[in-house]
């Protein structure tokens, strides 16, 4: 007789990051959901469980990734230069479980229409997903023709973004302009219980973090509204984004990119990182997104397009380890700026810890925090370093027809 597929999950013998520690635990996922965590829970009798001996690895809680371009990003050097989207196990395979889409650059060809589809696609193969409504150049594309409209109606829309300042690419918009935004964004937040955050494409230009100083200096909006990504675009941006995150402002850096600061050489997230908490940044206002499938062009003195690269979702946790191996971070402190610091910006109340009554999405790493396995909403994505799930057009024998 053929048994039943096992209903239970227990992964024993772990050593769990909540992101805190909390010692070797047993954690028991029902369904979707965290059941149970305890020193030793024995598998029931009754109920097919699947068991996962994690002696030896560190249980930690799934990565959310607040910002890629799912539906591919670029075409800055014309149409050839347009990115692909982005595929199941290109988001697994980095230990990411929950994913933020966006649209950036190109809001014509690349439409919220197909943004939102493609992230309940995502979602039905298996991760959680999200989007923004809006893009680079203002009026931002929305799905209703409302920024308001598009957060209380629209389960998947929790924010604005990614919308662009201080960058040659960008509608040059005014300070009141990005004030009514943000307006729109909150109040929409507080109406559907959502985050309503503004994402800000931060780029290298001389006004830096101008207009969004003079916002919250003039008006009621608070400052944890924005979140500017990209920060560390070079020294001087970075500067004022830790000026920016002293008056309590959150700051993002993105991991697939990497800069040369003077007299410092090449520098990545980790390093970055390492800087702003020395400055006396709290980690609690600090995240870091890929750009995973957003285009990374690069321009001339006179802003001509010469070159791209592509951003990439494995980045994610390769900067957190970076940063614990190279920098001498604490992992627990490492984990937050992908784990429960977005879960609190972006009010996703399920994610970005473990604990009782959580969406089960953990990641287990090895002895050497590479990503070993990864369980997305309690079914395992990716056992020992190989893909259990791919996306529908990944391979041919995930084809219906």
């Amino acid at each position: 007789m053929m048994e039943p597929p096992a209903s239970l999950m227990l992964i024993q013998n772990a050593e769990v990051f909540a992101p805190d520690p909390l010692g070797k635990k047993d954690v028991l996922i029902t369904a979707d959901r965290i059941g149970w965590i305890d020193d030793a829970i024995q598998p029931p009798t009754t109920i097919p469980t699947e068991v996962i001996d994690a002696r030896g690895k560190i249980l930690v809680p799934g990565f959310i990734d607040g910002h890629v371009h799912i539906l591919g990003g670029g075409g800055e050097g014309s149409y050839k230069t347009r990115t692909p989207e982005i595929m199941l196990s290109g988001i697994t395979m980095g230990g990411v479980t929950t994913v933020v889409g966006c649209l950036g650059t190109d809001g014509v060809t690349r439409t919220m229409t197909n943004l939102i589809a493609k992230a309940r696609g995502l979602e039905e193969e298996g991760v959680s997903c999200y989007i923004l409504t809006g893009s680079y150049q203002i009026p931002v594309r929305t799905l209703t023709g409302s920024i308001l409209d598009d957060l209380i109606l629209i389960d998947k829309v929790i924010g604005v973004g990614e919308v662009a300042l201080s960058d040659h690419r960008s509608s040059q918009p005014t300070i009141d302009e990005v004030a009514k935004i943000a307006a729109a964004a909150r109040v929409g937040g507080m109406l559907s219980g959502k985050a309503g955050i503004v994402n800000i494409h931060m780029g290298e230009g001389e006004r830096k973090f101008q207009s969004l100083d003079e916002i919250v200096r003039t008006t009621e909006i608070p400052i944890t509204q924005f979140v500017p990504t990209h920060v560390a675009r070079n020294a001087e941006l970075l500067k004022a984004g830790i000026a920016w995150a002293k008056q309590g402002g959150l700051i993002d850096f993105t991991t697939s990119l990497t800069r040369t600061f003077p007299d410092q050489g090449e520098l990545g997230c980790d390093a970055i990182l390492k800087q702003v908490l020395d400055a006396g940044v709290p980690v609690e206002q600090v995240t870091f997104t890929s750009d995973g499938q957003g285009s990374l062009p690069v321009f001339d003195a006179a802003g001509a397009f010469i070159g791209l690269g592509v951003g990439e979702v494995a980045s994610l946790f390769q900067a957190v380890r970076n940063a614990v191996q190279k920098q001498d971070i604490s992992l627990q402190t490492a984990l937050k700026v992908i784990t429960s610091n977005p879960a609190r910006n972006m009010k996703l109340t399920q994610k970005g810890s473990i604990s009782v009554g959580q969406d089960a999405d953990l990641v287990l790493l090895d002895a050497d925090l590479h990503v070993d396995t990864v369980v997305a909403r309690g079914q395992v994505m990716v056992r020992e370093k190989e893909v259990i799930v791919l996306g529908m057009f990944e391979t041919g024998s995930n084809s219906t027809g």
